[in-house]
């Protein structure tokens, strides 16, 4: 038993260690999404690329995941959370082997395609798992710990791609260093495989299908509550299904009145997550460093340090999201990150660019990163695994996710376009205004959801439609 926070309340290790391993999955998020910062100066040349076709190697990943997304979920409500992150181990793994072996462009796609399927699944049901299994007081900490997670898999990759980058030559990295940063990533995916053998399946899982007495004990090894209230969780697990079974159709499920709102807050949320242009800036960071004037070389070190502020901010978030809430992050976060921004916009409008102004774009970028970790970078992946009923939790969840990918692709084939027709000022500006939407969207459509459980925020939903 450990104490969590400094609170007089107490959780399992085990409840720990399992939240841990499930968060996991969010490193091969992060390693994946990191790699092609490193990866893409070499890649082209070897392969011949025309600037769209590297765009579409870089989209390969989130073009996976948004079909990825839509198979998890409904997989994920049949059969369960867990054989579904088996299969997103088993995708990344082999991901990262096709592309280190790749001999062609083909070959690359296909790769990252199926990648991209693997992590489509773990952004969906991770978040979901987390949340199931999380106490109502700590559930946003834990979720976030899969954010957590995502940063130091940026943060590892990062730095492996600037160790293989920095100390090697140029023609070695054309035709060796680009397939081990691949190749590296084939470890976390065989440790997840093998971590998760150690966990559960999630207990709300387990109720849905009736099976009652194989959910009270995981909850029981979770908690060191009385086996009284356990039961009184349990039952109040079992009255959210049994009101939610009256309707057969998933459709009808979706679109009622709570849970349309719901549906189209999760979705704006997860478009909005990528509208911050923080996974464009981070594809594309070594080249943004040295536009704003630092060597080739510089650039990379420069961007293990972004790395390294993605992890410290999260940590942050995580010790703050139950204390000040969901809403409250999301909207200052927003307009954190519009100041930031447009600032960089300003910056950039300065022709030439002197070097205490490339100074200071480099520190806006790290700001504005900072304020994207403490914000949106693990609330949006809070908000999705809260807002859905147990039943369809799922589905509901993957709808959200792929529409989180779908962004990540178009703004990722989007952001070198945007750079080279309107120029860095207007692509900044553009960002920026969209920070700002984000904030008064949060202030105008986010209920509040800290410190409530999963069923109570389902009864606050059904409360708000009926008036």
């Amino acid at each position: 038993m450990i104490h969590l926070a400094g609170k007089s309340k107490t959780y399992t290790r085990y409840l720990l260690i399992t939240v841990i391993i499930a968060a996991f999955g969010g490193f091969l998020f992060g390693y994946d999404q990191g790699v092609m910062s490193g990866a893409i100066n070499f890649i082209g040349p070897v392969f011949h690329m025309s600037s769209g076709v590297l765009g579409f190697v870089s989209g390969g990943i989130p073009l996976g995941a948004f079909f990825g997304c839509l198979i998890a979920g409904w997989l994920a409500d049949k059969i369960g959370r867990k054989i579904v992150m088996f299969v997103s181990a088993i995708l990344f793994t082999l991901s990262g082997l096709g592309c280190a072996m790749a001999g062609s462009v083909a070959v690359m796609i296909v790769s990252r395609l199926v990648g991209g399927l693997g992590i489509g699944m773990v952004s969906t049901l991770i978040p979901v798992y987390i949340a199931e299994i999380a106490p109502k007081d700590i559930r946003g900490k834990m979720v976030g710990g899969y954010q957590l997670a995502i940063a130091t898999g940026i943060f590892i990759v990062y730095l492996v791609n600037a160790i293989i980058a920095n100390t090697h030559s140029m023609e070695w990295n054309q035709d060796t260093g680009w397939r081990m940063m691949f190749l590296a990533g084939m470890i976390p995916g065989i440790v997840f495989f093998i971590l998760l053998f150690f966990i559960p399946e999630s207990p709300r899982f387990l109720i849905n299908k009736d099976r009652t007495e194989q959910a009270s004990s995981i909850l029981q090894k979770m908690s060191v509550s009385p086996k009284e209230e356990i039961d009184h969780q349990v039952q109040d697990i079992k009255t959210s299904v049994i009101a939610e079974s009256h309707n057969k159709s998933f459709t009808k499920d979706l679109f009622k009145k709570g849970t349309r709102m719901a549906l189209f807050v999760a979705i704006m949320c997860s478009v909005f997550q990528q509208l911050t242009g923080v996974n464009a800036v981070g594809y594309y960071a070594p080249t943004i460093f040295k536009n704003a004037g630092a060597g080739a070389d510089a650039a990379m070190v420069e961007t293990v340090f972004i790395g390294v502020v993605k992890v410290l901010f999260v940590a942050f978030f995580m010790g703050l999201i139950d204390k000040l809430g969901r809403k409250r992050m999301l909207k200052w976060g927003s307009y954190a990150m519009a100041l930031c921004l447009i600032l960089i916009a300003i910056l950039f409008a300065q022709n030439p660019i002197s070097k205490a102004f490339d100074v200071f774009i480099i520190v806006l970028i790290v700001l504005h990163t900072a304020s994207f970790e403490m914000s949106w970078g693990g609330g949006t992946w809070v908000l999705i695994s809260e807002m859905f009923p147990n039943r369809i939790r799922g589905r509901a969840s993957s709808i959200a996710s792929a529409a989180l990918w779908l962004a990540t692709y178009v703004v990722t084939q989007l952001f070198p376009i945007m750079l080279d027709k309107l120029g860095d000022v207007w692509t900044f500006v553009i960002f920026g205004g969209f920070c700002i939407i984000m904030g008064l969207f949060i202030q105008i459509f986010f209920k509040e959801t800290a410190g409530k459980s999963l069923e109570q925020i389902q009864t606050d939903q059904k409360e708000a439609a009926a008036k």
